[in-house]
């Protein structure tokens, strides 16, 4: 009996165990298929977070046939470096213009085969061959952006804050919230001085960070994602920030204004690119031509609340967006805007460590 009740126990074993082995063969199997690393009728889409309305993920999955798997990052440069250490089978990703040229140094990309692109014309010709990416070798526009100060109307008197020098005014002491960031906080006093913000003359970045020490009494806050929340619920009178981050803000606070100083600030573009580990290309050119649709663009944009590229998709928005100065400045101010450039790391160590400076003595 006890041999019996050993062969049905170890019968048993068996049976549970491959049953636990056939269970995790299938869930192994469902997540490589859900990681988007198998199959051809996919997309594999490295983006940032909360950057594409997912109903049109899902019109396009039903237009085309293909899934699109997206998996987010939330910088630039965790970016380049997931797809510089290989292992990754992405098929578009979307880096900022530095980004991209930085991208180009390293072999990182495929170019564009144009004659599978179908919507190209739609796009606004000034946002087009520039200097990133001359001839639009290598990148697709998506979204732009400039980076300014919002204000708050109920501490701040409407139309007083126009220019960076203004941040400085004493009457702002402990007002002032400033997304972390080095790059766009030595830029904004850059800009203040009528200087470059792409220098490397470390005399001029020296100059720019004891400006920014004396704007340290100003300074409530030098904080993330979490400035949005500050805004919105009135808890701060004065942020910089960027355009689209700053139109969250509006929609979520009346009282809210956004500037861009007309003597200058930073001109950004997101862009989508091809990694050169791509497998999809059907897929590819098929999303890119779908996203370079007017109607499509345009939904994008209401969605996400940047500004959009694609000169079509700009004519088929509500008259109050396309209107707006506020996210999509006149032509005055954005020849006055500047594209970062890709700067070698010696140099962005230099920006990094002015920057910390400033942060250590606020």
């Amino acid at each position: 009996m006890k041999k019996l009740l050993s062969i049905i126990v170890s019968l048993l074993v068996v049976c549970g165990l491959l049953v636990v082995c056939g269970l995790l063969a299938f869930g192994a199997q469902r997540l490589q298929t859900s990681s988007g690393s198998t199959g051809k009728k996919v997309l594999n889409l490295y983006t940032w977070g909360d950057y594409i309305d997912p109903s049109l993920l899902t019109k396009f999955q039903k237009q085309t046939g293909y899934h699109v798997n997206v998996e987010t990052f939330d910088s630039n440069e965790a970016m380049y470096t997931k797809i510089k250490q290989g292992g990754t089978s992405y098929d578009l990703t979307v880096p900022s213009d530095y980004m991209i040229e930085k991208m180009k140094k390293a072999h990182l990309l495929l170019p564009l085969n144009k004659s599978k692109l179908t919507g190209m014309k739609n796009y606004d010709p000034r946002f087009m061959n520039l200097a990133f990416d001359q001839h639009n070798r290598y990148s697709v526009p998506y979204f732009w952006g400039t980076l300014g100060i919002i204000y708050n109307d109920k501490y701040v008197q409407p139309g007083s804050i126009q220019h960076w020098n203004d941040l400085w005014q004493r009457k702002y002491h402990n007002k002032i919230m400033l997304i972390d960031s080095a790059r766009d906080v030595m830029g904004f006093a850059l800009a203040s001085m009528n200087q470059s913000m792409n220098t490397t003359d470390p005399a001029t970045l020296l100059a720019a960070r004891n400006k920014l020490n004396r704007l340290s009494p100003n300074v409530k806050a030098v904080v993330a994602d979490e400035i949005k929340m500050y805004m919105i619920q009135n808890e701060a009178a004065i942020a910089v920030d960027w355009s689209g981050e700053a139109s969250e803000m509006l929609a979520g606070n009346s009282h809210l204004h956004y500037v861009v100083p007309s003597e200058g600030s930073n001109l950004w573009f997101d862009n989508l690119v091809i990694p050169k580990t791509a497998k999809h290309f059907k897929a590819i050119y098929a999303f890119l031509n779908f996203m370079s649709e007017p109607k499509n663009a345009a939904q994008n944009a209401e969605y996400i609340g940047y500004a959009t590229p694609n000169r079509k998709a700009k004519a088929l928005l509500p008259k109050a967006i396309r209107n707006d100065r506020q996210f999509y400045p006149d032509n005055n101010t954005i020849k006055h805007l500047q594209i970062y450039q890709d700067l070698s790391p010696a140099k962005v160590g230099l920006y990094n460590d002015r920057y910390l400076e400033f942060k250590m003595h606020h």
